[in-house]
């Protein structure tokens, strides 16, 4: 425990003093991972600890990012007013999902939460009055708290970066929990934890709800972070994009779809000042994962973890055999 939280105060300091030694580009790919991350996060509880794939959660994304900008636009641009109902918007487009995803599995769950995000990427994108249609949601005030405007990117990345250490910190507690513990066995056996008296698709219902808000949460930093929002950050492929950064990351593990993000955050933008092929070599990265680490990153340091602790016993039973 003591050794978890030292790893988490050294990482809070590591990314307090970014702004002191980095570009302002670097810094603002830095946001951008951090914001990709939660995103990553809150499809992770689906996915890694539930065991419910979806190809829709841009849907909730879109809901979160499109909400801060409309209310930021006509009502208030404080913070706490347009996170507040971006993520609370998202949780009940969720729960509304949730409702009919939840009576299907598998494939077919897959499917009806593709479908699902595809009907609020056209309602986005036909209501031109409403959302700017394909031309995106332009114009979005800075968000503000009180007096104080977030009105640069220094301000942003650190509002970024405390979201995103409580959002982290908070997923933590909850899949540590016993809730936690009982997605965790539905992922792996859900007919035994249903033997076992607990009522699964209540579980199942909570995790998706619970996802869809962390995913508005995310999409709410995206709008104050690029000041604009357009369709195709709702458009299935940005399902895709975030389900490719939990697997490549490790699903099932917490640092995994942070590490997943800032591969993919990094290699679109590094690969894409070379070349308009970047979508071949994610793609081909992508197959090696599923290929040969299935496990993702997280799978491969544990690997590696492993195997220097074992040549470490092997190498002091040597010595103690010589001695001996």
């Amino acid at each position: 425990m003591k050794r978890t939280l030292l790893q988490f105060l050294v990482a809070i300091v590591a990314l307090a003093i970014a702004p002191f030694v980095l570009s302002l580009f670097h810094l603002n790919l830095l946001s951008e991972i951090l914001i990709l991350a939660i995103f990553a996060l809150s499809l992770n509880v689906l996915v890694g600890f539930t065991g419910l794939v979806s190809l829709g959660h841009a849907a909730f994304f879109g809901v979160g990012a499109y909400t801060a900008g409309l209310v930021a636009q006509n009502l208030s641009s404080n913070l706490l007013v347009t996170l507040g109902l971006a993520i609370i918007l998202s949780m009940v487009v969720a729960a509304v999902i949730g409702a009919f995803c939840m009576k299907v599995s598998g494939f077919y769950f897959l499917m009806l939460t593709l479908a699902f995000s595809q009907m609020i990427y056209s309602f986005i994108y036909q209501s031109t009055n409403l959302t700017g249609g394909s031309n995106g949601l332009s114009g979005i005030p800075r968000a503000s708290l009180g007096a104080f405007q977030f009105s640069n990117a220094v301000y942003i990345f650190y509002l970024v970066l405390g979201v995103f250490f409580i959002t982290y910190a908070c997923l933590r507690i909850i899949v540590k929990s016993p809730f936690g513990q009982v997605l965790v066995g539905i992922r792996e056996n859900e007919t035994r934890v249903k033997s076992m008296g607990y009522n699964t698709n209540l579980y199942k219902y909570t995790a998706f709800v619970l996802a869809g808000g962390l995913g508005g949460l995310a999409g709410s930093l995206y709008t104050y972070f690029n000041g604009f929002i357009a369709p195709s950050d709702v458009y299935w492929t940005m399902s895709g994009a975030v389900l490719i950064m939990v697997l490549i990351g490790g699903a099932g593990t917490m640092l995994g779809p942070v590490l997943g993000a800032a591969l993919i955050v990094s290699l679109e933008t590094i690969v894409s000042s070379y070349t308009d092929l970047w979508m071949l070599i994610v793609g081909a990265v992508f197959i090696i994962f599923v290929i040969f680490f299935p496990k993702g990153i997280v799978g491969i340091g544990q690997s590696l973890y492993q195997k220097f602790k074992s040549n470490k016993q092997q190498s002091y039973e040597r010595k103690q055999s010589r001695v001996a």
